[in-house]
């Protein structure tokens, strides 16, 4: 059983999740709200994890998380959270869940509206201690296990970032085994997703060594090791599904140095509930447009991207990130996941105020931002 220690308190290694009663005592949490979604209950998922926690914790589930979370779900779970008087907060599931669970620990802990802590608003230096966190992912992907942000489609229909060191979980508790059988489009769109942070975070013009160092890693075991595409071809790999847990995990550890555009153009398009679009699979798909932008702003850094990747350095990285979209099942542009042509304006001034724009290698405004989502719409 591996302990990391890198942002906060991580437990990781099939059948960590047993442990999660040990964790609530640690934490002195009795009465934690569960923040996790109706398909995770629905496979009996819930019902596991509760088995291992004794009469020590009496547990209030909340599974109204949508796919992409929403300021309306997180004031439905303060609600519960405080009608049973929790002390504490447990996220099982993935990114959304997540999120939706730090979004909860804060504003249960916080008195002004959602929207006054996000980060476009300056709102990062106004989070001060939340509820306890405990977070348990059941896909490889976001690693908000171990981030510092979580993303939140707000009151106003913006899709917007809360970030503050608080919000990291008290305690991770990663369980690849919680992955197994996990079908393979939620693979690929998942393990894209963390091979997106990676990516990103390596090229982002921050000064940050030892976070280009894990992502680099995190590329390495995703991509150049094949993990990936193992554990979308066979979902039952062990080994691969241990891989890819860790190098979601390292994506968010490398991506406190910051992301880019393909997150800002992500998170416009997600934050149209019509959609509905899987954050992953946008990642993935918009990633190799943005490569193709970035080209002339990152120095030698697609050298290394691709010895990362296992590539020779004169191969072209964009071009790569395509046919591996391909192999794994993945949409091979936007306009095949839905985004209309005639959403690009609203979607380029919500990208171009996106936090995640001021960390990519090249500035983008909303006027570029246009033309980028005229080629990812294809």
């Amino acid at each position: 059983m591996a302990n990391l220690t890198f942002m906060n308190n991580t437990i990781f290694d099939h059948g960590a999740s047993n442990q999660l009663g040990q964790v609530l005592a640690m934490h002195g949490i009795r009465r934690p709200l569960l923040c996790t979604d109706k398909g995770l209950v629905n496979l009996g998922m819930v019902t596991d994890l509760v088995s291992h926690l004794g009469n020590d914790a009496a547990l209030t589930v909340f599974d109204g998380t949508p796919e992409n979370p929403t300021q309306m779900a997180v004031e439905e779970a303060v609600a519960a959270y405080q009608e049973a008087g929790c002390d504490g907060v447990v996220a099982l599931g993935g990114g959304s869940s997540m999120d939706l669970a730090k979004a909860v620990a804060l504003a249960v802990t916080h008195e002004e509206d959602l929207l006054q802590y996000t980060a476009g608003l300056g709102g990062a230096g106004k989070i001060g201690t939340v509820a306890p966190l405990i977070a348990i992912p059941t896909t490889s992907g976001t690693g908000s296990e171990v981030s510092s942000g979580a993303v939140i489609i707000m009151n106003n229909g913006e899709k917007l970032i809360l970030a503050s060191r608080n919000l990291v979980p008290m305690t991770s508790i990663c369980d690849p085994s919680l992955t197994l059988g996990l079908p393979p489009l939620l693979t690929a769109a998942t393990g894209m997703d963390a091979m997106t942070h990676c990516i990103e975070a390596l090229l982002s013009p921050q000064i940050n060594p030892p976070a280009e160092a894990v992502a680099c890693d995190g590329i390495e075991r995703g991509i150049r090791e094949g993990n990936l595409v193992k554990a979308v071809k066979d979902g039952s790999d062990e080994d691969a599904r241990w891989h890819m847990m860790m190098a979601a995990a390292e994506g968010a550890m490398g991506f406190s140095k910051g992301l880019g555009s393909v997150h800002s153009m992500s998170h416009a398009c997600g934050a149209d509930q019509a959609l509905r679009l899987h954050h992953g699979t946008l990642n993935a798909v918009i990633l190799p447009t943005i490569l193709d932008f970035n080209r002339d702003y990152v120095g030698d850094k697609y050298t290394r991207l691709n010895a990362a990747m296992g590539l020779d350095a004169s191969a072209d990285p964009a071009e790569f990130i395509r046919e591996l979209n391909a192999e794994i099942g993945l949409p091979a542009n936007l306009g095949e996941m839905g985004v209309r042509r005639d959403a690009i304006a609203d979607l380029s001034n919500h990208a171009a105020k996106d936090v995640c724009t001021f960390t990519n290698p090249r500035p983008c405004s909303a006027e570029e931002y246009e033309g980028l989502y005229e080629i990812a719409i294809g």
